[in-house]
């Protein structure tokens, strides 16, 4: 089975936030000294926090309908703003609220480094 690629109807508003979790084994030996080495190879870990500002409800139903039917644990492709090129994300975090009419839309994509579906 292929991994999808989310592909929203409109681009998130300003405002991404890029946070890496970085994975170390560090041993210290007092002083301030220690040893800092990664934990695999995949040590570094991406995150992502997107919001939709103002869309209408069709718009808020294709993007949460996307992430519910990845179901939180299925990777899927996405090329955040200011990224080179996409990546494979989760999304087990996100909501949705309404403000007069329009809909806001939250969402954390974690990188993720599964090799199947």
């Amino acid at each position: 089975m292929a991994i999808p690629t989310f592909q929203p109807p409109v681009g998130p508003s300003p405002g991404t936030a890029h946070k890496p979790t970085v994975n170390l084994w560090e041993a210290d030996f007092g002083d301030g000294y220690s040893q800092p080495s990664p934990k695999g190879i995949n040590h570094i870990k991406r995150a992502v926090s997107l919001s939709w500002n103002a869309l209408t409800y069709d718009q808020m139903q294709e993007i949460t309908g996307f992430f519910e039917s990845m179901g939180g644990n299925q990777p899927f492709y996405f090329q955040p703003f200011g990224e080179a090129s996409a990546r494979k994300w989760t999304c087990k975090d996100w909501t949705f609220t309404t403000e007069g009419g329009i809909w806001i839309v939250t969402a954390g994509l974690v990188q993720s480094f599964t090799t199947a579906v």
